[in-house]
């Protein structure tokens, strides 16, 4: 009796692999928020398209060009950079931070409509403030792994 209770109240922890769970998690919230995208979303579309109710979009007649292929470099650019950075400080979360600035700075900027003073100052204190908290958060409070 006695060791069966203790080995319920024994934890382990495998160090090697626990820092993927994390990653994993969001993986898989990920996943089921797209499964519920396509369904909800993309399915009735295309069943307005067939019936003819719909149309469906021809590139750059609806879609702003700039807009879409600038944000599909710049993650693309983040992804990769976060990786080159974190190997350079690794363990440290350096790599999120480092990259994750200049990355919400400029996708503010290229969703921004208005560049005035005031918004851009908007933007530098968020590109800033808001990478910093989450690693902050993430890498510090809770200690999860971060690139």
């Amino acid at each position: 009796m006695e060791s069966g209770l203790s080995d319920l109240l024994s934890v382990s922890i495998d160090f090697e692999t626990s820092h993927l769970f994390f990653p994993t998690l969001i993986t898989w919230i990920m996943a089921v928020l797209f499964v519920l995208v396509v369904v909800t979303q993309v399915v009735p579309f295309l069943a307005a398209v067939r019936r003819g109710e719909r149309a469906l979009p021809i590139l750059g007649e609806s879609m702003d060009g700039l807009r879409f292929f600038g944000t599909l470099a710049l993650i693309v650019a983040y992804f990769h950079l976060m990786t080159v950075v974190g190997d350079m400080f690794p363990y440290t979360g350096y790599g999120f931070l480092f990259v994750s600035i200049p990355f919400v700075f400029l996708m503010s900027l290229l969703y921004l409509h208005e560049w005035t003073r005031k918004a851009l100052v908007i933007v530098t204190l968020n590109a800033f403030a808001a990478p910093s908290l989450a690693w902050l958060i993430l890498a510090k409070l809770f200690q999860i792994t971060l690139p």
